[in-house]
């Protein structure tokens, strides 16, 4: 048994809408539940007489009731299970997409699950569950990279924590909705629950690439972008380009040769397998290891430089290593030779609060967090900019 029990980020601002969602579906169960015999056929009911109207009914749905059945639970533990799932991942969503889109986010999964019940069930359905599987599947797109604390009991009980990309793609999706019902089929709405996790992943995804919402290094539209650029690099590779080696020659020069010392030729050498050495480990994903790699290169000649993502992913990960001025360096050196990159405002503000918080440079700070001030648009980090140049400015 797996229960995640939190994550390890907050909210970039107060979840209203998501607060507003739980209670409203709070409500609709304390008036709409109620267990007891039909009259009609003697068979259990679980809702009033006059909430049935409401639930999803294939074999004749209404418009409305795409909506109104994600309000309908069947029993406590189905609306504190939805509503536990919604508070844990639909705050840090609503966060991110502010009140009007997370709004419009839950009820498109709502009808989207709702559809997809209908074109292959014919029994009714009612529950928040698929409009939650919009907001987890939303959740895995902005926030992959995230640690989700799990506790788990077999033989022995414990907690652990996995990436939210893993849990929610395998745990939640797979297995409890693909795998899971093949050895233990219920009365849940599986196929309304894919749908829904369709449709939250889809959507985000969306926004993303278009721009609608403003992405970051770290969301799941980031890593497939990275991905991308790495199969890019192999291929070209493969091919026999040397990007280290090859130059454009543009005419033919005749030069005299010098040669090179021993010394010479050693570090060349040295140089040479370090940087094979970081773009290995890099398609590796091991990170610390090319950051390591990274810094002894720089120790043998300052000068080099690596290619955009790699430089950038290497500077993270000296961040998180706290080995803050290794960190600034990295970053500004790919502020000088990527300054076009389309997210270079928050490696500015990423620098600035480096300057400002660990490494006692206010003047530096103050320059990186105006430029960052000048294009920044999310919220969050627009507020954490904003704070950062008001303590250095008092």
């Amino acid at each position: 048994m797996l229960l995640p029990i939190r994550t390890s980020i907050w909210p970039q601002r107060t979840p209203y809408a998501n607060y507003a969602l739980i209670i409203a579906n709070v409500m609709f169960f304390l008036l709409t539940y109620y267990p007891h015999k039909s009259a009609i056929t003697g068979s259990g009911e679980v809702l009033r007489d006059g909430a049935v109207q409401f639930m999803l009914t294939p074999f004749r749905p209404h418009l409305w009731q795409f909506i109104s059945y994600a309000f309908l639970h069947s029993s406590i533990m189905h609306i504190f299970g939805n509503m536990y799932f919604l508070y844990l991942f639909g705050n840090n969503v609503n966060g991110k997409l502010g009140n009007i889109n997370y709004l419009c986010l839950y009820f498109g999964g709502a009808v989207f699950a709702g559809i997809g019940h209908v074109f292959l069930h014919i029994n009714p359905v009612l529950g928040a569950s698929g409009a939650v599987a919009a907001v987890t599947g939303a959740y895995l797109v902005l926030f992959p990279q995230t640690l989700i604390t799990i506790v788990y009991w077999f033989i022995f009980i414990g907690t652990m924590e996995l990436s939210a990309l893993y849990f929610i793609a395998f745990k939640l999706i797979v297995w409890d909705n693909i795998v899971e019902p093949r050895f233990s089929p219920d009365a849940i709405a599986y196929d309304a629950h894919l749908a829904g996790y369709t449709f939250g992943i889809a959507a985000i995804l969306i926004m993303l690439a278009t721009g609608l919402i403003s992405s970051s290094q770290f969301d799941l539209w980031a890593m497939i972008k990275r991905w991308n650029q790495r199969r890019r690099y192999r291929d070209v590779v493969s091919d026999g380009y040397d990007p280290f080696d090859a130059q454009p020659v543009r005419r033919q020069i005749k030069v005299k040769e010098v040669k090179k010392t021993a010394a010479q030729q050693q570090l060349d050498e040295k140089i040479k397998q370090l940087r094979e050495e970081i773009i290995s480990r890099a398609f590796q994903h091991n990170l610390s290891a090319a950051a390591s790699a990274y810094l002894e290169l720089v120790g043998l000649d300052s000068g080099q430089l690596l290619p955009r993502q790699h430089l950038l992913d290497i500077a993270n990960q000296l961040t998180s290593e706290s080995r803050h001025a290794e960190s600034a360096q990295a970053y500004e050196k790919f502020l000088t030779h990527y300054g076009n990159y389309e997210y270079v405002e928050q490696v500015e503000l990423m620098v600035g609060v480096l300057y400002s918080r660990y490494l006692d440079k206010p003047e530096l700070a103050i320059k990186h967090l105006q430029t960052a001030a000048k294009r920044l648009s999310d919220p969050g980090q627009v507020k954490m900019c904003s704070e950062e140049l008001a303590k250095l400015q008092k």
